[in-house]
């Protein structure tokens, strides 16, 4: 994989209007797109393929949950979209319909372990069984996998343990929750720079507020992508 493919920049802004003027400034120096829940109602799906239409691959960040024959039918009518990648929550029966849902489409089922937002103590707050974050996320992905999904969302903290995994052997892990160094946390908890991120085993990882509220977009996505290739090269060496 090219670094610059590995940046997956979010267009969490408030409509699809403002996604698609994100998309033109950024230009040639992004290739890869997040949509997620917040844009549905702001024109999300007609982005995608407005995205799509300019050579560009679309990741819908949808975090599907429910029951196996709504998630089936669900995906079944995203999947004519033909998005990249297509989240939904980690739990191996909703993985299992998603997979069924998509058929032969080329869209990848990518399984949320536990969301970059949350830590131990909100596990706890949601009756989550005991054990580290670490622990968790990886039992969550060994699960998913068995149950077919193609890669897992996790951390960055968390991708190391998750690469390690027998059951991750040609699977992709994609890393929300990433910040360019000195950049702002936000309301992410379990963060990391890119450099990090891919150091740790991560495939892509996904960025939003630093390159869309950044002065110049096209010049944080650049930086970051200087970064990436740095990190590339550097795990490249033997």
């Amino acid at each position: 994989m090219h670094p610059k493919d590995r940046l997956i920049v979010a267009l969490d802004v408030p409509n699809a209007l403002e996604g698609l003027r994100l998309v033109e400034t950024l230009g040639d120096t992004v290739s890869f797109y997040k949509i997620g829940l917040g844009m549905l109602t702001g024109g999300g799906l007609a982005l995608a393929d407005e995205v799509k239409n300019l050579g560009k691959r679309v990741f819908l960040d949808l975090k599907l949950f429910d029951i196996t024959a709504t998630i089936e039918h669900a995906v079944r009518g995203l999947a004519q979209y033909e998005p990249d990648f297509l989240t939904v929550q980690g739990d191996p029966h909703v993985v299992r319909a998603a997979v069924a849902g998509r058929g032969d489409k080329p869209t990848r089922i990518l399984a949320v372990t536990v969301l970059t937002s949350l830590d131990r103590s909100d596990l706890d707050l949601n009756l989550i069984k005991s054990g580290s974050m670490a622990e968790i996320v990886a039992e969550r992905a060994r699960l998913a996998f068995a149950a077919g999904a193609d890669g897992v969302i996790a951390s960055p903290h968390e991708a190391a343990i998750i690469r390690a995994l027998p059951a991750a052997k040609g699977k992709l892990i994609v890393t929300p929750g990433v910040r360019p160094l000195g950049g702002d946390k936000g309301d992410q908890k379990r963060i990391a720079t890119p450099a990090q991120a891919i150091a740790e085993g991560a495939d892509h990882v996904v960025i939003g507020r630093p390159v869309w509220q950044a002065e110049d977009p096209r010049a944080a996505a650049e930086a970051i992508q200087a970064e990436l290739l740095r990190a590339h090269q550097t795990n490249s060496r033997p």
